[in-house]
């Protein structure tokens, strides 16, 4: 049996990677801030275990990893803060900056500590929901707090790859595509279920190594 751990998983492309993992008989770590609140993954049926999460807090991520004591095939650091951005230059509002980097960058490196030993196991992947807005070659000035804490995503991701390969385990992150949900907007081109089956597939591929910045439907992405 495979078993999958995914964070932010109450919403979005998360509730549909359990969804579709459960789905096909994995076993799911379900992990989100709010469980009592999350009436749409309770209501998921399949070998799903819900636990509350908040991966900006480190300690409690650490105690989670030392709860869990099973070995992981797959780990998806979905988790993450979109919102109003950090604000204009001149009057940036660095505790919202601060959140960004503590969700979307130091979030995913804490997830990975604390499942290594689990994916050791079982030379599994680690993979981090990054976005295109997280290329540095791509940068145009929009969101830019925002794309700051992805693009430090992307480097802790391609960096720490290294560190793990020698143990078999694959490290990455991807691009989900602009999809339609509470983030991407209602005009969103990509439905979650069709980001979901691709980055399954591209998850599914990935080797231990030098890892790229990978969207949904295989294009490899400018850092």
């Amino acid at each position: 049996m495979t078993t999958v751990l995914i964070t932010g998983a109450n919403r979005g492309i998360g509730l549909e990677f359990v969804k579709q993992y459960a789905g096909e008989g994995a076993r799911v770590h379900a992990c989100c801030r709010n469980p009592d609140k999350a009436e749409a993954l309770n209501a998921l049926k399949g070998d799903i275990v819900i636990h509350g999460l908040d991966v900006s807090d480190f300690a409690a991520v650490k105690a989670l990893g030392e709860k869990i004591d099973e070995p992981i095939d797959i780990v998806v650091a979905n988790a993450g803060a979109g919102g109003k951005d950090a604000g204009d230059f001149g009057d940036i509002d660095f505790d919202a900056f601060s959140r960004l980097l503590q969700v979307n960058t130091l979030g995913p490196v804490a997830t990975l500590e604390a499942f290594a030993p689990h994916l050791k196991k079982t030379k599994g992947k680690f993979a981090a929901i990054s976005s295109t807005l997280g290329s540095i070659e791509n940068a145009g000035g929009y969101a830019p707090a925002y794309s700051t804490s992805k693009a430090g995503l992307d480097m802790a991701m391609k960096s720490y790859a290294a560190l793990l390969a020698a143990d078999g385990v694959a490290v990455g992150p991807f691009h989900p595509g602009w999809v339609k949900t509470d983030m991407g907007g209602p005009s969103a081109p990509v439905t979650p279920e069709e980001s979901v089956a691709g980055l399954r597939q591209q998850i599914a591929a990935m080797k231990p190594g030098a890892p790229h910045l990978v969207a949904y439907n295989g294009e490899v992405l400018p850092w």
